[in-house]
């Protein structure tokens, strides 16, 4: 897929690995969101994310911009959690890009993804401290809900929504 200004939204491959690990790092060091706080910086799974998101009924895409990575995101199966239920997971722009549209246009094409796949509901996790992320939820029809599902192991993301696909 093609968007406005030689901007590329593809699906992650090994190569990408380091490069969306580092736009990870960047934006996450931004918000404070570091890995002493549980938050996603502290993944195991960060470097290896095309690993990962190889597995069955999980996807990631990564958006390119003039051959550099500069933002990506995915959805994945909940784990701990009953089978209808996936997670929209590590959705990360560099400062560049936002504003444009593409987070939006990407939870939309993990959303499609989830309901091509069989789930019937979409979870996430966030923190307050992102605020422009939690509006763009609500406005995509995730709800608040009261406590965190599966384990996710993301300590401090105190936001937790879900949505009906």
């Amino acid at each position: 897929m093609t968007t406005q200004l030689n901007l590329h939204v593809r699906p992650i491959t090994a190569a990408d690995n380091p490069h969306i690990a580092r736009v990870i790092r960047i934006v996450s060091a931004e918000f404070g969101l570091t890995a002493d706080k549980g938050y996603t910086v502290s993944d195991p799974n960060l470097d290896h994310l095309f690993e990962l998101y190889s597995q069955p009924d999980s996807s990631y895409w990564v958006i390119e911009w003039e051959g550099k990575i500069v933002g990506g995101g995915g959805v994945a199966p909940l784990s701990c959690s009953e089978a209808d239920i996936c997670e929209l997971q590590k959705m990360y722009f560099l400062p560049a890009v936002r504003g444009m549209g593409l987070a939006r246009e990407l939870a939309m094409q993990a959303m499609d993804f989830a309901r091509e796949h069989g789930f019937k509901r979409c979870y996430l996790e966030t923190t307050a401290t992102l605020t422009r992320a939690i509006r763009l939820y609500e406005h995509l029809g995730f709800e608040h809900i009261d406590g965190p599902l599966g384990c996710t192991g993301h300590v401090d993301c105190e936001v937790t929504m879900l949505k009906r696909l």
